[in-house]
């Protein structure tokens, strides 16, 4: 596995970066522009040392062909503003316009091209056509540099295919990412702890499968402690429920009893009658639901005991929001977490998607945590113990 001081003097030469750069749109206004800001460092570094840097990228899930909400004008933009020099777009990504103007770059220029998911090739099960277009989008440079992590558990054209036809090298952010997953899976300083949020325990069920055996302590809010809560009895009203997935949360408990991992659930939940805006909140005992109500964020107290059993932790690592925190009556658990992280004495690890959205939408200081994940999926998957086609590809 080699980083991009591997690749030798690029000056003149062309370097197709894959990046990350899926950020949330408001129409053409982008509302969170962290991953944005995450790909700068490894673009500027090819653009400084002189190579004429091809950066490729998706957004959304068009469905192989062009869609205008999905094009990633806007954030050409603004990486333009955050690289303090003009980034030049192309209007697709291997046809006239992308041949075009990447033979218009002059050393040390960047350009981002279209969209790739608007070509069926991307994404595609077959190999042979993920191949082929593969092959225009490394006949486009003259090395790769992978460094979107939010993919690299994707066997996709941009992310694994062209590796194979081009010398290449890891990214510095891709870099930094396997860095500290591996302090998580191989070295973690003790005491450990794993806090798991989100809607679905499916979501997460390789993740405490795999941690049961490496964590000290297992937190878990969300929708899916609902589930755990069905498990142990509990009425859990209309909150969101895996009935299929309550024999798993029984095994998960029993496990944790008999290794000797803490699995810590709320004691309280803030309900209301019904989702929204004008949802009218209240706190009840985890173990008394109403038949009717709906549970939306973890309760004061939980909050509390959350933070109180993170603050001797020497390594946490926390993906998935406590409750619907985009909505102020149900943001609270999720800022109890996230404070807790900021005081953590040792590495303190969000593991992208809506944990790192949560970071930003309530306002803390980035630098504030260890690590800010990219790529949630890539995280989950990288703790599940699974292989990441993107990071194998490289040799790592």
């Amino acid at each position: 596995m080699t980083g991009i001081e591997n690749l030798g003097d690029v000056r003149g030469k062309r370097v197709l970066v894959r990046s990350d750069l899926n950020v949330p749109l408001d129409g053409t206004t982008i509302t969170d522009d962290g991953r944005i800001r995450a790909s700068v460092p490894t673009i500027k570094a090819l653009a400084d040392a002189g190579a004429r840097v091809v950066v490729t990228a998706h957004l959304g899930r068009p469905k192989g062909e062009p869609e205008d909400r999905y094009s990633l004008a806007p954030v050409a933009a603004r990486l333009g503003e955050l690289l303090g020099a003009p980034v030049a777009f192309a209007a697709d990504t291997v046809g006239s316009s992308a041949q075009a103007v990447v033979a218009g770059l002059a050393d040390g220029q960047v350009a981002l091209l279209e969209n790739v998911r608007f070509n069926a090739g991307e994404t595609s099960k077959d190999d042979a056509e993920r191949g082929a277009f593969a092959d225009e989008l490394a006949s486009l440079a003259d090395a790769f540099v992978s460094d979107g992590f939010g993919v690299v558990h994707r066997k996709q054209a941009s992310v694994y295919d062209v590796a194979q036809r081009l010398p290449h090298a890891m990214g510095t952010l891709v870099a930094a990412e396997i860095d500290v997953l591996k302090r998580l899976t191989e070295t973690p300083e003790r005491p450990y702890a794993v806090v798991l949020g989100g809607s679905k325990v499916s979501d997460k069920l390789g993740v405490i499968d795999n941690l049961l055996g490496k964590a000290d302590k297992l937190l878990i809010g969300g929708g899916m402690v609902f589930t755990f809560l069905k498990a142990q009895g509990h009425e859990v009203g209309k909150s969101l429920l895996e009935e299929d997935q309550i024999p798993v949360c029984l095994d998960y408990l029993a496990r944790a009893a008999e290794t000797g991992v803490e699995i810590i659930l709320p004691t309280d939940i803030v309900v209301a009658d019904a989702f929204g805006d004008e949802a009218s909140a209240r706190v009840v005992a985890a173990s008394e639901i109403p038949a009717e109500a709906l549970g939306l964020d973890i309760g004061p107290e939980s909050g509390k005991a959350f933070a109180a059993a993170l603050a001797d932790a020497k390594t946490v690592f926390w993906n998935g929001p406590m409750g619907v925190f985009e909505q102020a009556a149900f943001a609270e658990g999720t800022r109890a977490v996230a404070e807790a992280l900021t005081t953590t004495d040792g590495l303190s690890v969000v593991g992208g998607g809506d944990s790192a959205a949560a970071v930003r939408t309530l306002g803390f200081d980035e630098a504030a945590f260890g690590h800010i994940s990219t790529g949630g999926g890539a995280s989950l998957e990288y703790l599940e113990g699974k292989t990441l086609p993107g990071i194998d590809v490289l040799g790592g």
